[in-house]
């Protein structure tokens, strides 16, 4: 594969059946005490994220059993906006976990603080596609961010259910049902609770992540001009939204407790799926056997989500915290979090592997994850613009659809809130 070819388009391969796990041809080890734990000391490392990176209880034995003097302990929030309220409550105060996750969303917002994060050792430099190291490199040089993933979508559906509702149920045939734009995958979301009487959608906000990460500049531009209320791309969006996407919808957002229980229960039928998010239906449905992933969607494609592992400087075991964040983010151990949670790799080593371009999700109906997931990167062509207001914005535009799923406000009145909000900030 041509590298710089790769990596102009960011086009990468995904996803994988369980057993494969070792990333063949790589460069980098595999063995965690090869990364260098940075001390002989007795020491404990924290380890914070949210959702599902992947990182089971065995991922992190590894490299405790490479490192006999390491215990590290896994703290994971609920979702990310919990753990943005308690990095920047923290952030150079002292009281973070040595090894911090950031999203996408709100890594802008942290690298405004570059310099209350430890920089990582150049030795771990070019392993990212371009775009994923340079979002994490402030202006003085400093590579501050160990990329994780990225989030290249797809659409994934219970094929039971869309056969109940005389749809089709097929891969193929799905990926036809959906080639096309948002009023068509609504269009599709009426045809199917007309059949069922159930809203086909799970989140009425998952649709306007979907559609906004579409959408080149969204709440400001890189001069600095908030165009959040007056953007027409956004109006357009919450209106379809509100419209189209709140009735046929069995919730407004997502990472509920409900929301959890639904993906077993058939309350919805479909999720717009980075690949992360495998992993979180997998997680929650396991006995359930209609889950499948086709590959298209609305309007093209898009990506949602990816993160990064940061090291605050004040942590009192820094080196060993670089040393893990290093592990943690290389090719091998990329892949195996791919395994357990469908997390997209971003190194390069890992997307130009055999194994992950014909990988399968037994879960899924064996689909080939790998092929759909980089036709889904490949799709890709839009990387919304986020600054520091970027997540605020955003959550503020969710809040209003929430608003209106919940009827508290209507549409109309709900849209001027938000504006009065975007005005305060």
């Amino acid at each position: 594969m041509n590298t710089r070819a790769f990596r102009r388009s960011a086009v990468a391969v995904a996803a994988f059946s369980a057993s494969a796990i070792v990333l063949a041809g790589c460069a980098g080890s595999d063995t965690p005490s090869e990364s260098g734990a940075a001390t002989d000391e007795d020491i404990t490392l924290t380890v914070a994220t949210f959702n599902d990176f992947g990182y089971t209880d065995e991922l992190l034995q590894e490299y405790m059993d490479a490192n006999p003097n390491i215990t590290v302990v896994h703290n994971r929030a609920a979702e990310s906006g919990d753990a943005r309220a308690n990095y920047f409550q923290k952030l150079g105060k002292g009281g973070l976990a040595d090894v911090e996750a950031v999203e996408i969303d709100w890594f802008a917002e942290a690298m405004q603080y570059s310099d209350l994060l430890a920089e990582a050792p150049d030795s771990v430099k070019g392993r990212w596609l371009d775009w994923k190291e340079a979002a994490a490199t402030d202006g003085d040089g400093r590579l501050v961010g160990f990329g994780t993933d990225i989030g290249p979508q797809g659409i994934c559906y219970r094929a039971d259910l869309f056969e109940a509702a005389g749809l089709p149920s097929d891969r193929e045939g799905v990926a036809d049902l959906f080639n096309g734009d948002w009023e068509n995958f609504l269009d599709v979301a009426d045809q199917y609770q007309a059949a069922t009487g159930k809203p086909m959608i799970d989140s009425a906000n998952s649709v306007l992540q979907g559609i906004v990460n579409q959408i080149e500049y969204t709440y400001t531009e890189p001069d600095g001009t908030v165009i959040a209320t007056e953007n027409p791309e956004i109006a357009n969006a919450y209106q379809l939204v509100t419209e189209r996407a709140v009735p046929n919808s069995a919730y407004a957002g997502q990472w509920s407790d409900d929301w959890f229980a639904s993906m077993a229960n058939g309350e919805f039928a479909t999720m717009l799926c980075p690949g992360w998010m495998l992993g979180v239906i997998s997680g929650n449905a396991a006995d359930v056997t209609g889950w499948d992933i086709a590959d298209v969607f609305p309007n093209g494609g898009g990506n949602w989500g990816g993160s990064y592992l940061t090291v605050p400087a004040d942590g009192e075991n820094v080196d060993a915290a670089l040393a893990l964040a290093d592990w943690l983010t290389a090719p091998e151990q990329q892949m195996k979090a791919f395994a357990n949670a469908g997390t997209f790799p971003s190194q390069l080593e890992a997307l130009e592997s055999d194994e992950l371009a014909g990988a399968t999700n037994e879960y899924f109906n064996d689909a080939p994850t790998g092929e759909i997931l980089s036709n889904r990167a490949a799709a890709v062509t839009v990387a919304p613009y986020k600054d520091a207001m970027y997540f605020q914005y955003h959550d503020a535009l969710q809040n209003a659809v929430t608003r209106v799923f919940d009827g508290t406000e209507d549409e109309a009145t709900s849209w001027d809130t938000w504006v009065a909000e975007v005005q305060a900030f």
